[in-house]
């Protein structure tokens, strides 16, 4: 079994990357390896910010680790929220705000074009990758559905009727941008 470091302090984000990663992997995150503290997210893109949490983990604790920023783009929002996907309702990071937000900014506008995207910073030895995943898809109208977390209960990824929080983490972790971006990581790894 490969171990491998995610940078994270995220038990639902490290539980679905080792679901797509499947059963010959093992994560660890940062509680896992000693690190209590934050790592503060202050880059302006999600590339910068990947970067910036994975750098530190390996330059405080010399691992080779991948990291993930993630953000929720609205077209009808100019792409909003974007980096500030977890705050986009102030530094609570609350989910149910969030989605409240999301849905009150929408009110009555025709299009809820969106995707997910998540990038992906690999560090190997003295190596930087970006790896970039995305989810095309929609906000519905009204939350809908318990799984999952975050935005799942107003995403509708396309192709699809339902919610993340409806279509479960079988479906997510075969088409979401999370499962797209660790594809690529794990051919990274496996050297395709």
């Amino acid at each position: 079994m490969k171990t491998l470091v995610f940078a994270t302090n995220n038990p639902h984000k490290a539980r679905e990357v080792e679901l797509i990663l499947g059963p010959g992997y093992s994560i660890k995150t940062l509680p896992d390896i000693g690190c209590t503290e934050e790592i503060e997210e202050t880059e302006n893109t999600l590339e910068g910010n990947a970067l910036l949490k994975a750098r530190y983990v390996k330059e405080k604790f010399g691992y080779d680790c991948f990291s993930e920023d993630t953000g929720l783009e609205v077209e009808a929002l100019d792409g909003a929220p974007g980096v500030h996907t977890a705050r986009f309702a102030g530094p609570a990071r609350s989910a149910d705000d969030n989605n409240r937000l999301l849905l009150q900014k929408l009110e009555g506008k025709p299009n809820r074009k969106a995707q997910f995207r998540t990038v992906i910073a690999l560090l190997r030895g003295e190596e930087e990758m970006l790896l970039e995943g995305i989810c095309p898809g929609k906000i519905a109208e009204q939350k809908s559905g318990n799984g999952g977390f975050g935005y799942d209960p107003v995403f509708i990824p396309d192709g699809y009727e339902d919610t993340f929080a409806i279509l479960g983490d079988e479906i997510k972790s075969k088409i979401s941008h999370r499962a797209v971006a660790t594809q690529k990581l794990i051919a990274c790894l496996i050297g395709r």
